[in-house]
């Protein structure tokens, strides 16, 4: 008699990159993903049958023990992968899938819900710097899906109106302020009653001066994401967590790094309770508000 055994945990690594990212493979593998199959350069032509071949060979049942990840260093990449995906499904014929393109998805939440621990979002005034970049627009739209009114700071106040239009199409309520902020300083209107800043901007540019940051004298909360000095926001350090500076809570980088870490194992864990979840930057938002941090 042959004994049935429990079907292994694959994860197909759909990556956009020419090299798929030993980022996201050692992060599946510590996750307890089992079978890692990794492909590179994918196109969106070719996302079809790649995703053919990963619900055609188990039944209904076991496909949760199948899941997709998309990887790689360009977000509106992996956004065209994501979306040809979820078109190649076939009724229950299906497995999860999570998008994470260059980490914007797992570093936006745990940004977010960094500065939540500190403040309350809804009806708390936030400014993102670098609002038009992949993990800006996602540091918008949560903290605006958490009630707070969000200024979209960008060198061109156009971008950052496209981006807020295009964010008001999911959420219409969203309280959104897009601003010109270039290099900010002291007495900046902008700063008016914001009480969180989210810099993400490019990396190696110097978006709010130390003197600025001391100036907004409603801030609580300060989060830079770059990793690349200078920083973003002068006078935070790359590791500092939760660190108060002149009365400010500030987080760098690798501050944030430990909990976008544990948001990442968590959401390829939770792939694999069902087949026919998609997570994105609110789904993922949400798995890091459920895991305790």
């Amino acid at each position: 008699m042959f004994k049935l055994m429990a079907k292994s945990r694959i994860l197909v690594q759909l990556d956009s990159d020419p090299q798929p990212s030993v980022f996201d493979s050692v992060v599946a593998v510590d996750a307890g993903v089992e079978q890692l199959f990794r492909h590179h350069g994918v196109r969106p032509d070719q996302v079809r049958d790649l995703i053919y071949g990963a619900i055609f060979t188990r039944g209904v049942d076991d496909l949760k023990s199948t899941a997709v990840f998309i990887g790689g260093s360009k977000v509106d990449a992996g956004e065209a992968l994501l979306a040809e995906a979820v078109k190649a499904f076939v009724g229950p014929m299906r497995v999860s899938v999570m998008l994470d393109s260059n980490g914007a998805n797992t570093t936006a939440s745990a940004a977010v819900l960094s500065a939540a621990k500190h403040l309350k979002l809804s009806g708390a005034t936030a400014l993102v710097l670098g609002a038009t970049g992949p993990v800006g627009q996602r540091v918008v739209k949560l903290l605006a899906g958490q009630g707070a009114t969000v200024r979209l700071g960008s060198r061109e106040k156009e971008r950052a109106a496209r981006v807020a239009d295009a964010i008001r199409r999911s959420l219409p309520d969203a309280r959104l302020e897009p601003v010109t902020a270039g290099h900010l300083q002291p007495g900046d209107g902008i700063l008016q009653d914001v009480q969180v800043i989210i810099s993400s901007g490019a990396p190696g540019v110097e978006l709010l001066s130390a003197e600025a940051r001391q100036s907004a004298g409603a801030l609580q909360v300060a989060i830079d994401l770059s990793a690349v000095a200078p920083l973003g926001i002068a006078g935070i350090k790359l590791t500092d967590q939760a660190k108060e500076r002149d009365g400010i809570i500030s987080y760098g980088a690798i501050g944030v790094g430990g909990l976008k870490m544990k948001i990442h194992k968590a959401a390829v864990r939770r792939l694999f309770e069902a087949n026919d979840q998609v997570l994105d930057d609110e789904q993922i938002y949400q798995i890091g508000s459920e895991i305790g941090i």
